[in-house]
């Protein structure tokens, strides 16, 4: 509904660039949950306890996170890093004496972290991801074709020319936006190639911080990661050619994991069913 909503309506994100944005309104929206939960476990007797699991940043304040939804009428809450439970979702052998390197380019930010022996040895998280990419085009579109479009259709662009590494193939796609001079709904044509332009910065940011988490590795280590590899999730690891990109600027291989989309979501599943087995990444916040 973001651009689309009338005057008298207004279109809030509670959640925006990987942090509560508007507290009042997140704890709405939990509050809102929790009573759809319980109302459906009175007509299913089998469903007495809501566990609440949580991908986090490493950098949010989990204390304040927890409390809230253990007094909103969580029985338990999970709290996970993100790039933890990307890995898991990736099928990392990160319980492993190894090292291991995950890049989740998330839609609010870019998690990136070392792993080994089920913990996190290095973690950075960058407020870039496929929010910033939107914006990017958004500016873009504007100033270069005096035209004005909303975010859906920003998406909708990044996701029809998306392109992250030069190609010899070039893509000529429509798309339509409002004129800024006259204010009339026109058509404009964009390609791969301009989008590769678009996204160079916020790539580039990326990719600079991928080189200083490298740089963290004791060279005896080094070695873990060059067979290892890294592995991209998230939706920005559907850009066309990103890890080729990422690759080239750093000599490594890279592997964009099964449906990257959804490996946070996966990787929560995984550890919940190890949590009577060992407490696997899960954040202490008492």
């Amino acid at each position: 509904m973001l651009g689309r909503t009338p005057g008298s309506i207004e279109a809030i994100r509670p959640m925006k660039d990987g942090v509560i944005a508007d507290f009042k309104i997140t704890k709405k929206c939990c509050s809102i949950l929790f009573v759809r939960f319980y109302a459906l476990a009175f007509f299913h007797q089998a469903l007495k306890y809501l566990f609440v699991y949580l991908a986090v940043q490493l950098k949010l304040s989990v204390v304040l996170l927890k409390k809230v939804l253990l007094v909103q009428g969580a029985r338990d809450v999970y709290l996970i890093e993100e790039s933890m439970a990307a890995a898991l979702g990736a099928g990392m052998a990160i319980e492993e004496a190894s090292w291991a390197m995950v890049i989740d380019i998330g839609g609010g930010t870019t998690e990136i972290a070392i792993m080994s022996l089920n913990g996190i040895v290095y973690s950075d998280s960058l407020r870039i991801g496929g929010d910033v990419f939107d914006d990017t085009i958004v500016k873009f579109i504007r100033r270069e074709h005096a035209i004005i479009i909303g975010y859906s259709t920003a998406e909708k662009i990044k996701e029809e020319a998306r392109s992250a590494f030069k190609s010899s193939a070039v893509k000529e796609m429509q798309f339509r936006g409002r004129d800024v001079a006259k204010g009339i709904p026109v058509s404009f044509n964009i390609t791969n190639t301009e989008i590769l332009q678009i996204l160079k910065e916020p790539l580039k940011i990326i990719i600079g911080s991928i080189k200083t988490a490298l740089e963290k590795i004791p060279p005896k280590l080094s070695s873990d990661i060059a067979e290892n590899g890294l592995v991209l999730t998230g939706g920005g690891a559907l850009l066309d050619g990103i890890n080729k990109l990422i690759s080239q600027e750093t000599n490594l291989p890279v592997r964009i994991a099964d449906d990257p989309l959804t490996c946070v979501a996966r990787g929560g599943g995984i550890a919940l069913n190890m949590i009577s087995q060992h407490n696997i990444g899960f954040l202490a916040a008492e």
